[in-house]
């Protein structure tokens, strides 16, 4: 393996790592920032094309999960794990892991993430993200 594909790989694992971090803490901007502009996110309830869809689809879901004493969610943490990252050449690559999110309440829904990057302007930036949910707990949030 080379170095340039070495680098790629870890910063693929921070892309991820950023995006649930900041995702978790409601911190949009910067989790925005690791999107390519044109990107997709793909969500069994839906398809968003570009960064202002994207942030949409992540604000009606700060909604729906609420704050305060009353939340369905007093906080969200992502989890990933079985990480496999595909490099395909110096800007194209594609991942696919588990993901698990757990909240104050405990466990709440979990399934996978089928990612593809661009490498634009020497960052790795998703491409298209692929959210499937295996299942839910009865009275899981993300069950809407």
């Amino acid at each position: 393996m080379e170095a340039w594909e070495l680098v790629a790989r870890e910063s693929i694992r921070d892309l991820i790592g950023r995006y649930n971090a900041n995702g978790d803490s409601g911190r949009f901007d910067p989790m925005l920032e690791l999107f390519a502009e044109d990107a997709t996110m793909e969500l069994p309830t839906g398809i968003h094309q570009g960064r202002a869809a994207i942030r949409a689809m992540f604000e009606g879901v700060a909604t729906s999960t609420g704050a305060g004493p009353s939340a369905r969610a007093q906080f969200i943490r992502h989890f990933t794990a079985t990480h496999q990252i595909d490099v395909l050449s110096r800007t194209e690559a594609r991942s696919r892991c588990y993901y698990a999110v757990l909240t104050d309440r405990g466990l709440d829904h979990w399934g996978r993430y089928i990612d593809e990057f661009r490498n634009i302007d020497g960052r790795w930036l998703f491409w298209h993200r692929k959210v499937t949910t295996d299942s839910t707990v009865p009275d899981s949030w993300a069950r809407g």
